[in-house]
């Protein structure tokens, strides 16, 4: 691949990731616990879209084929969406929401922090924006690791269940192959190695905080990255793209 490639496909990646955490989260609309975290999720949702968007549309200015950031977001099959594999897991319950939201906002904090120093001005300024909203995200998460772990024996029990079905699943946000260790001889992207040491730290506060002990020695999985996921993206897939597909090429 040459540089625009490589950029082309961490683009979408980021965007990927937004999209799919935006649509899950948006599932919660109308199904929150209490009215006021209802329209919490429902505007967590919408900065996620928002960053989707920003990604999606510099992705589409490198496209060679003419498509436009419609057609990536809702034209492609499942093997060619490119988010990490937390980010599609199902909701399950307010919990496991939550935990996923911590896991994601920490991460994307540090990403964003740091591709603000990148050498790509578009991703840069992308990210300025997108810090601000990724630090509310985790202010909010894990606001609620904490009341949810210190609460009752249920909302302990169903935080402890969500970490442990999503913590196998933080290490695939740091996967790194030939496309990002390109960017980062180029400067675009940052070390992920220093991103997930960051991470972790952050991890371990909170954690600390909760009185809640992260889980060892856990089989984690890989893929997203590359086009390989799990069963439920391709169910949101089918709900996501549904409209798209009943009415192709439609403007709004």
């Amino acid at each position: 691949m040459n540089n625009n490639e490589n950029l082309y496909q961490f683009l979408l990646r980021c965007a990927d990731d937004n999209l799919i955490a935006g649509q899950r989260m948006a599932e919660w609309c109308s199904n929150g616990p209490i009215l006021e975290e209802d329209l919490a999720m429902v505007n967590i949702s919408l900065d996620f879209l928002g960053q989707s968007e920003s990604f999606m549309e510099y992705a589409a200015s490198l496209d060679t084929t003419g498509k436009t950031s419609d057609d990536l977001a809702f034209g492609r099959s499942e093997r060619e969406y490119y988010n990490h594999l937390l980010v599609e897991q199902p909701n399950d319950d307010f919990a496991v929401s939550m935990v996923k939201l911590l896991f994601f906002s920490a991460f994307q904090k540090e990403l964003y922090t740091a591709l603000m120093e990148g050498k790509d001005e578009r991703i840069a300024a992308i990210s300025a924006k997108a810090v601000k909203e990724a630090r509310y995200h985790y202010r909010h998460a894990s606001d609620w690791f904490e009341r949810l772990a210190l609460g009752t024996d249920e909302s302990l029990r169903r935080l402890t269940y969500a970490v442990e079905e999503l913590w196998p699943f933080t290490e695939n946000l740091f996967e790194t192959d030939e496309v990002y260790n390109s960017l980062f001889a180029e400067q675009i992207v940052p070390d992920m190695k220093s991103i997930r040491e960051k991470w972790m730290t952050t991890m371990r506060e909170v954690f600390s905080n909760g009185g809640v002990d992260i889980p060892a020695n856990v089989h984690m999985y890989a893929g997203g990255i590359n086009g390989y996921h799990t069963e439920h993206l391709g169910h949101l897939l089918c709900e996501m793209q549904y409209l798209h597909h009943a009415h192709p090429g439609a403007q709004w």
